[in-house]
């Protein structure tokens, strides 16, 4: 049976150089030339992920892209403005564009496209092996977790195939197509040797596949989604339906005409006292037969109702202009119908007004649960391009500094030190000015971020480092401050220190009254806002645990 691949969404290509460069000169108040190499980096990655292999490089390749773009919407994407970049793809389904600013709308495509190619490695397996079903279920839960997981953490999808309805159907779908492989592995194990209580087990799993394919074919057949999806689609699912219905009553006449099926053992005999569903609809009233006639009756009219499905699994196959051109289902199709008519009228029977009534319906059941499997974003990690901007937890788009000011401090042989005090990393804070010292006089202010050291980039070093650099500095010293304007992060540390969650295990800097300077205040503050700042995130389906849902609202697609 042939599987369902999705298409990949396309994109148009962007230049980002100008937005970025004049963002970098505005924002960050730094000479965008330095830059070019790593917008040119950036840009080729996404040039290259416009076109993936099909297979696990593409994977690979939408990956550490999808994970650049968690650096690049936090250094160049503000909340409260546009730079006029435009992120424009096309349904998968139905080719419309959809036009968006948001970074959100970016990684949603991608993960679909990710999913997508999922499910294309999935459909291309050898089936007829084990290893390949293997590879097959693995892609296709794969899939169903991407599509899972855009569902679940991204909202106002701006194109239908990133809609909750269709999301939805294409999780169900793919875990159907799963479990269909499943199957098919265990008819593959069990073709030698197949005793009773195999069919009876392998009735319930594609009588559970039968009813997975049911339950697509009801989100499919939604109004929401049934005017996006190709027909074949529908018919096929349709098709599926009926063709493992049938076979399910196939493998359970199967089991009841075996050799050995005289001697059921109490295993078997309990599975048959719960194989089939209670019904008031007319049917043959055996469903746990007590001698050899009964059995023989009861599996005729499993075989007698796998023949009818199997028709009518013929008659929507020519129903579906489409479908009616795959060869190679037809040819599946008329194998499974020749199939059942052989083993139906292998059974010679005399004729009887019980043969013609209905049998019992086959009660889903498996032994094997399928679980999705989400999108494993810390297996491709990537370098921050950017890297050289600072710290992304303060020097991002959404925080705001001063420009970079120079302070010149020079001091006597008989001066003890500069007059200020340093704590914390990456970027090390200016904790305490003294009164009436070189470092008043010169500009320097309490909570004042230290940026370079004479032409040393200093936002990146710890507290020890720039401690060192200060001491070797000597009697004059250069250094390059920004004030940070929306927050005061120096109240922030102490507050922190007080409560005992700030480590304090470092010296001061040698330069000044000696006070104790902790570090590590700044990353212990930024992570306790980032807690709070989720809380008021009223877009998001759930409280992910992901890097996504923790400090911004960054997967609401804005129309």
């Amino acid at each position: 049976m042939p599987m369902i691949p999705l298409g990949l969404k396309e994109t148009k290509e962007i230049d980002f150089r100008e937005p970025f460069k004049d963002f970098i000169l505005e924002h960050y108040s730094e000479d965008a030339n330095k830059y070019e190499d790593p917008i040119a980096d950036f840009m080729d990655t996404r040039q290259a992920m416009r076109t993936p292999l099909r297979d696990a490089t593409g994977i690979g390749l939408l990956f550490r892209y999808y994970n650049q773009l968690y650096y690049v919407e936090r250094r160049f994407f503000p909340p409260d403005r546009s730079l006029g970049i435009y992120f424009e793809w096309f349904d998968s389904l139905t080719g419309v564009p959809s036009c968006q600013r948001t970074v959100a709308f970016e990684k949603a495509c991608v993960l679909f496209n990710m999913g997508a190619i999922y499910t294309q490695i999935g459909a291309k397996q050898d089936r007829s092996t084990a290893k390949g079903l293997d590879m097959a279920v693995d892609n296709f839960l794969r899939a169903a977790g991407t599509f899972k997981y855009i569902h679940e953490n991204f909202t106002n999808a701006p194109s239908m195939d990133l809609g909750p309805e269709i999301l939805e159907m294409l999780v169900q779908l793919m875990l159907a197509q799963a479990r269909e492989c499943l199957l098919e592995k265990l008819q593959l194990q069990s073709e030698d040797k197949r005793s009773m209580d195999i069919c009876l087990d392998l009735a319930q799993e594609a009588a559970e596949l039968a009813e997975s394919y049911a339950q697509v074919h009801e989100l499919i057949s939604h109004d929401s989604v049934h005017d996006y999806v190709p027909y074949s689609w529908i018919s096929l699912t349709q098709v599926k339906r009926e063709f493992y219905t049938s076979m399910a009553h196939c493998h359970v006449a199967s089991g009841l005409l075996h050799k050995d099926a005289t001697k059921m053992s109490a295993t078997t005999k309990e599975t048959l006292k719960f194989l089939h569903v209670q019904s008031e609809i007319t049917q043959l009233d055996i469903k746990n037969p007590k001698d050899a006639p009964e059995r023989r009756l009861l599996g005729r009219a499993h075989l007698r109702e796998a023949l009818v499905l199997q028709e009518e699994c013929q008659r929507l196959h020519r129903m579906c202009r489409e479908l009616k051109s795959k060869h190679a289902l037809a040819s599946v199709l008329r194998a499974a119908h020749k199939r059942a008519l052989q083993a139906y009228t292998s059974t010679d029977s005399e004729d009887d007004f019980s043969d013609m009534l209905d049998p019992p319906g086959i009660q889903p059941a498996t032994k094997f649960q399928l679980s999705l499997t989400p999108p494993d974003f810390a297996q491709y990690r990537v370098n921050d391009l950017f890297r050289n901007l600072g710290p992304i937890a303060i020097f991002s788009a959404k925080r705001h500094w001063s420009a970079p000011r120079l302070v010149q401090l020079h001091r006597g042989r008989t001066s003890e030190g500069f007059g200020f005090s340093v704590r914390g990393d990456a970027p090390v804070i200016v904790a305490h000015v003294e009164p009436d010292s070189l470092a008043e006089f010169g500009g320097v202010k309490e909570g004042d971020f230290i940026v370079s050291i004479g032409d040393k980039d200093v936002k990146w070093a710890c507290h020890e480092e720039l401690v060192t650099h200060i001491k070797n500095a000597g009697d004059c010293l250069s250094l390059k401050l920004v004030t940070p304007m929306d927050r005061n992060y120096l109240k922030s540390s102490k507050s922190s220190q007080s409560k005992g969650s700030v480590s304090t295990h470092s010296s001061s800097s040698g330069v000044s009254s000696g006070m104790s300077s902790p570090s590590g205040s700044m990353a212990q503050h930024n992570h306790n806002n980032s807690k709070r700042l989720m809380h008021w995130n009223p877009f998001k389906r759930n409280h992910s645990t992901s890097r996504e849902g923790k400090e911004f609202f960054e997967n609401v697609i804005l129309r």
